[in-house]
């Protein structure tokens, strides 16, 4: 079964399941990330700092199939995806929830019928999806790593894989509190990014890039070269060339000896690439989420991949006929960052968007 789908099976690893919660509406949260590929919701309830998942969803919509050729949402992309953005209504409505996010990223970011697109959407299903800036999605995805920061961590790279895009963010911790660093990640705030100064909490954020190269964008761009591994090596390349000159001022040398700096990756091609190594047959989110690998590791998975082929790869456990081809995309971009900056603790998050979103909404309605 596709990582992506499997682990929404299993929703309520975070917490307890409950389909009826006997909590008050207000104290629900909803959080709707609309990528590229794919439409995900999380409706949860909060538990001290962390929350409990009362229903998800999770759906591959390809919204931004033909994008990169013809610039525009294509009619049956938009279909797909308001179809999918009705089960969300509903269960939105069902749950009488009253806080909630709804965002769409570099989809929509792009396209030139994207605004048009969002105002469809509230009129034919009355939810208000809000197109977020490359900053708040890297904000976002670093808030939502916070539960996997380690308290010796000093300097901080997180990387979360998208279908349209690749997002990363430099932060520094070393104003921190080793015991304060996962909190204050946690609450990170909007004016934090790209800046020079230190946030609220001590957090600073060094540095912060979205690649307009996902998982879905870097397939297209090379889907006329027929040979799997000079498709590959020619995918990894061109995204090594897009980062090569991000962080590059900063010396770490020094942090990585002392086992200070930390690697977080994100997205369902990282959970997808852990599972492989980890030989699972059905994809578990309890034992992915939090796991580390190291550099050789993901090469050894990736050169896997490569064997396997097209074919091998649609019929292996936690790949499937839904990643089959956009995983080598995803692993070439993984790839591409490891080669420029090379660990033995790549962290694996099994979140995203979603998590940050309810994370901020959450520390919001405490801090009002």
């Amino acid at each position: 079964m596709p990582a992506e789908r499997a682990k929404e099976s299993n929703f309520a690893s975070h917490g307890r399941q409950s389909v009826k919660p006997l909590v008050k509406t207000d104290e629900l949260y909803a959080a709707l990330d609309l990528g590229t590929n794919s439409c995900r919701m999380l409706i949860a309830r909060p538990e001290g700092n962390e929350f409990v998942i009362i229903d998800a969803f999770s759906k591959p919509v390809h919204l931004g199939k033909g994008l990169e050729e013809y610039g525009t949402l294509s009619r049956a992309a938009i279909n797909r995806t308001i179809q999918a953005l009705h089960i969300c209504q509903k269960k939105i409505k069902n749950h009488g929830v009253k806080n909630a996010r709804l965002v769409a990223t570099e989809a929509c970011r792009r396209a030139r019928n994207g605004k048009m697109f969002i105002q469809q959407v509230k009129t034919r299903t009355g939810l208000q999806l809000e197109i977020i800036t490359p900053a708040e999605e890297v904000r976002l995805a670093a808030v939502s790593c916070a539960p996997h920061v380690a308290p010796v961590t000093e300097q901080l790279l997180i990387i979360d894989i998208g279908g349209g895009s690749t997002e990363l963010a430099w932060i520094d911790l070393t104003q921190v509190a080793p015991e304060q660093r996962s909190d204050a990640l946690r609450n990170m705030k909007m004016d934090c990014t790209k800046t020079n100064k230190c946030c609220p909490g001590g957090v600073q954020m060094i540095d912060w890039i979205s690649v307009p190269l996902g998982v879905a964008t870097l397939n297209d761009q090379f889907n006329d070269v027929d040979c799997d591994t000079a498709r590959f090596a020619l995918m990894s390349c061109a995204f090594e060339d897009a980062v090569m000159e991000f962080g590059r001022t900063i010396d770490f040398s020094d942090i990585v000896a002392r086992g200070a700096f930390q690697i977080i990756g994100t997205s369902g091609t990282v959970t997808t690439v852990a599972a492989s190594f980890k030989g699972l047959r059905r994809y578990e989110r309890d034992l992915i989420d939090g796991v580390s690998m190291s550099c050789a590791e993901v090469e050894q998975v990736t050169q896997e991949y490569l064997r396997l082929g097209m074919s091998g790869r649609r019929k292996a456990a936690c790949i499937g006929n839904d990643r089959c081809e956009l995983i080598m995309s995803g692993a070439a971009i993984l790839q591409g960052v490891l080669r420029v900056w090379p660990t033995d603790k790549l962290t694996v998050a099994d979140r995203g968007l979603r998590e940050g979103l309810l994370y901020s909404q959450m520390s919001e309605k405490r801090l009002s």
